[in-house]
């Protein structure tokens, strides 16, 4: 018997965004550059969208893990953001934990740089200390489709859930009727696809109103 459905909600949730730089962005080849970016945007929009808590970390970021992706900075730039000086798992950041338990949030959406290291190691430390943990498989990164697979599985066995950014928007929303033009832009500015919907959505609209 499966477990019982544990879903996200956007007033029990917070963001951590784990060492999306851009030294380390380049280690990342289990996704083309421009879809990895793509997702690494889209779910930080998702946070500002829903207004979530986010926190923000880096690792050694003076050194060649680099700089964080920019981007990231300016949709939150009232986020906490913890420059580690030397932890790989950032949960040994005594900062960073004070700036996860700050949110007053039970669950934690994880994403990073890279999978199988950053990610795991905060998420497997998360779920030990009492946090339900969903991680965001298609905006975190790792070498290869191998490492990504051990990776998405040790977490799992440990009791986190994988989903990609595109479901967690969705399941953060429950219901279209909530703000059906917030949320469909959001979606169409990072899937072009669903621009079309979008389109053809504002096209109906508009024949009503004729």
């Amino acid at each position: 018997m499966g477990q019982k459905y544990n879903r996200l909600d956007k007033d029990q949730a917070a963001l951590l965004l784990v060492d999306h730089q851009s030294g380390l962005i380049s280690l990342v080849q289990d996704f083309t550059p421009d879809d990895f970016k793509n997702s690494v945007i889209a779910l930080a929009d998702i946070g500002k969208f829903f207004n979530l808590p986010t926190v923000i970390t880096t690792s050694f970021d003076e050194g060649p893990n680099g700089p964080i992706v920019p981007e990231i900075v300016e949709r939150h730039p009232d986020a906490p953001f913890i420059h580690r000086p030397g932890q790989i798992n950032a949960w040994d950041n005594e900062d960073f934990v004070k700036a996860v338990e700050a949110t007053g949030r039970k669950q934690l959406i994880i994403a990073g740089v890279v999978t199988d290291v950053c990610v795991g190691f905060v998420t497997l430390s998360a779920i030990e200390a009492g946090y339900d943990v969903f991680v965001v498989t298609d905006a975190s990164g790792t070498f290869n489709q191998t490492v990504q697979q051990a990776a998405w599985n040790r977490m799992s066995a440990a009791g986190a859930q994988m989903m990609n950014w595109f479901g967690v928007a969705c399941e953060l929303h429950r219901d279209w009727r909530n703000d059906m033009e917030g949320l469909g832009n959001l979606l169409s500015n990072h899937l072009p696809n669903y621009c079309n919907l979008m389109t053809s959505y504002a096209k109906l609209q508009e024949a009503k109103q004729g």
